[in-house]
C-alpha cells in the first residue's frame, strides 16, 4: 500500500499557541487567548493564501500585523523563524524509518509520499534540515503547487504525479476535513493522534 503523509502535527510539531505565547506574552494572558489568537491567524485567508504560494512572507506578515494590531517586527520574526521552529516529532519520524525499511524489503509498503499545506520557505527549510526526508519516494507542498489541502485537485495531482491506486493508498492526516477529502476520492484515510495510535490503525489494514 501506499502511504501518505501530512506534515504539520503529524511529523513535525506544530503548536501556534505555543509560539505565540512566545512572541506576544503581554497580549495573551491565557492559553485560551493564545489559541484564539492563533485561529485568527493561520485559519485566515491570509495565511492560507501564503501556503499555496500566492503571498509571500513579508506581505502576510504586512496584512496580518495591520488586522489585528501586533507589532510588525515581532510578528516577522515569528513568521520567519516558523520553518526552524517545526521539530521532528520522534514517534512517527521512527515509524516512518520503519515503513522505508519495509518498503525496501517489499513488505506490504509500495510507496511513502507526502501532501502538506506548507510555504515554499518553510518546505525550502525542512528539506535542508531534516535528512530522514530522504525516505519519501516523492511528494507535494501545497507552495509549490498553488494549491492547497482539502482542494481535491491537490490530492488528484499527487495521485497522478505518481500514479497512485486510490484504493491501495493510504493518507494520514491530523484534520479530520482533511481526510475526509482523500476518503471521498476512494483512498483509505487516518485522523491522526498519535504514532501509536497510527501504527495500531495501520495494522488493522494489514501495514
Amino acid at each position: 500500500m501506499n502511504i501518505v503523509f501530512d506534515f504539520g502535527a503529524v511529523l513535525f510539531t506544530w503548536k501556534p499557541g505555543h509560539l505565540l505565547l512566545q512572541s506576544f506574552p503581554e497580549r495573551l494572558p491565557t492559553p485560551q487567548d493564545a489559541a484564539n489568537l492563533a485561529h485568527q491567524i493561520f485559519s485566515h485567508t491570509d495565511w492560507h493564501a501564503f501556503d499555496a504560494g500566492l503571498l509571500d512572507a513579508d506581505e502576510v506578515i504586512s496584512r496580518t500585523a495591520r488586522r489585528l494590531d501586533l507589532p510588525q517586527q515581532r510578528l516577522g520574526a515569528l513568521v520567519h523563524g516558523i520553518g526552524e521552529r517545526l521539530t521532528p516529532i520522534d514517534g512517527t519520524v521512527t515509524l516512518l524509518q520503519q515503513l522505508h525499511a519495509r518498503r525496501a524489503a517489499a513488505q506490504g509498503v509500495t510507496g511513502l509520499y507526502y501532501l502538506s499545506n506548507m510555504p515554499i520557505s518553510y518546505a525550502r527549510c525542512l528539506e535542508q534540515r531534516h535528512a530522514f526526508l530522504q525516505c519519501f519516494d516523492g511528494g507535494i507542498f501545497s507552495g509549490d503547487v498553488k494549491l492547497i489541502k482539502p482542494a481535491p485537485d491537490i490530492y488528484h495531482m499527487l495521485q497522478s504525479r505518481y500514479a497512485l491506486d486510490p484504493a491501495n493508498t493510504l493518507f494520514v492526516d491530523d484534520l479530520k476535513h482533511n481526510v475526509e477529502t482523500a476518503r471521498a476520492l476512494g483512498w483509505h484515510g487516518i485522523v491522526f493522534e498519535s504514532a501509536a495510535q497510527l501504527q495500531s490503525e495501520m495494522a488493522l489494514l494489514g501495514l
